[in-house]
């Protein structure tokens, strides 16, 4: 009999593949080098074949679809739940096998070069951040030795790093050591401001990123994120269903026909999530603060707390993100 479904457990070097027949008796079971991968499945019939959604999977999606294969990629914790035994590499192939002819399961979409070049620019931006701010840090819990100290914030930041140079309080040792810290700061910082320009000209060159720059809350960094992240917008069904894929819905924990909701699920993509809040917060202060009207935010900041207003808005934007992708249109305000 032919193999019809295949379940490829990728790794660095060695790669498990599980092979079944049109009634689901085991046909294959082998290990593969990685420079074989490619050339076994080219000499295969096309097939359905299911991988885990990890580092590296995209690329060997996009190559098995180059072959013919229907390769479809499957998150881990839906995958997990298919191994019998042990975990290892044959089992967690079986479990790949397994859980991609499950009707109901769940595919993440394959990501192109052009998607994954554009994340790979927000992933770099987003260390740089992060390491901008340990280093600040460092620099704020050195300073405080010396009985130099500052308030929160950028601009605060600043002027401590101005001050090393100039403060006797700084012993000559020190100094020289602070002012490295100093020195890459400014570095990152212009490395971040290198990326912000590079991701401005993708905004202004993508007309789904223009479109979706015209929503409330949504720059040029968030709208380059969603259409690398998102690709497709139509493979979700719902604008309730993408901003609960993005985890900014209440985790339900329900049983006995009892419904228990908590704090947003966290679900799905930390950055793409961070980014919508971020945005939802700065939209919230300039109501809050009466720089613009905004009606809807104003009654609920009347109701309830900050930080909630900001996530309640940050799934309105998530839910309004997809009617522009679906529809292709810009954003209007409601009357």
């Amino acid at each position: 009999m032919a193999i019809v479904t295949i379940g490829l457990d990728t790794a660095k070097n060695w790669f498990q593949v599980h092979g079944v027949d049109e009634s689901g008796r085991v046909a294959l079971r082998r290990k593969l080098a990685r420079g074989k991968v490619l050339q076994f499945f080219a000499g295969l019939t096309p097939c359905v074949i299911g991988l885990e959604a990890c580092g590296g999977a995209h690329f060997w999606a996009r190559e098995l679809i180059k072959l013919g294969h229907d390769a479809r990629l499957m998150p881990a914790r839906y995958v997990r739940a298919y191994v019998k035994t042990n975990k290892h590499d044959a089992a967690d192939a079986e479990a790949c096998c397994e859980a991609v002819q499950r009707p109901g399961m769940r595919f993440v979409p394959v990501k192109s070069e052009e998607q994954q070049s554009m994340l790979m620019v927000h992933r770099t931006r987003d260390l740089l951040v992060r390491q901008r701010t340990a280093t600040v840090n460092a620099l704020r819990g050195h300073l405080a030795e010396f009985g130099i100290t500052a308030a929160r914030g950028t601009a605060k930041a600043r002027e401590l790093m101005s001050l090393v140079g100039t403060d006797e309080r700084v012993p000559a040792i020190a100094r020289e050591a602070l002012l490295q810290l100093v020195e890459q700061i400014r570095d990152i910082e212009r490395k971040i401001e290198a990326f912000d320009k590079q991701l401005l000209s993708l905004a202004r060159q993508n007309e789904v990123c223009r479109q979706l720059i015209t929503i409330p809350g949504i720059g040029p960094i968030a709208a380059t994120a969603l259409v690398a992240t998102v690709g497709n917008a139509r493979s979700f069904t719902s604008g309730r269903h993408f901003a609960a894929w993005i985890g900014l819905v209440p985790k339900q924990h329900s049983t006995g026909g009892k419904e228990r909701l908590g704090g947003i699920s966290k679900r799905g993509d930390a950055y793409l999530r961070k980014l919508l809040i971020h945005g939802a917060r700065a939209a919230v202060h300039r109501v809050r603060s009466h720089q613009v009207p905004g009606a809807w935010i104003a009654g609920l900041l009347a109701r309830r707390p900050f930080n909630v207003a900001t996530v309640a808005l940050a799934n309105k934007t998530a839910r309004i993100a997809w009617a522009v992708m679906t529809n292709g249109s810009t954003y209007r305000a409601a009357a």
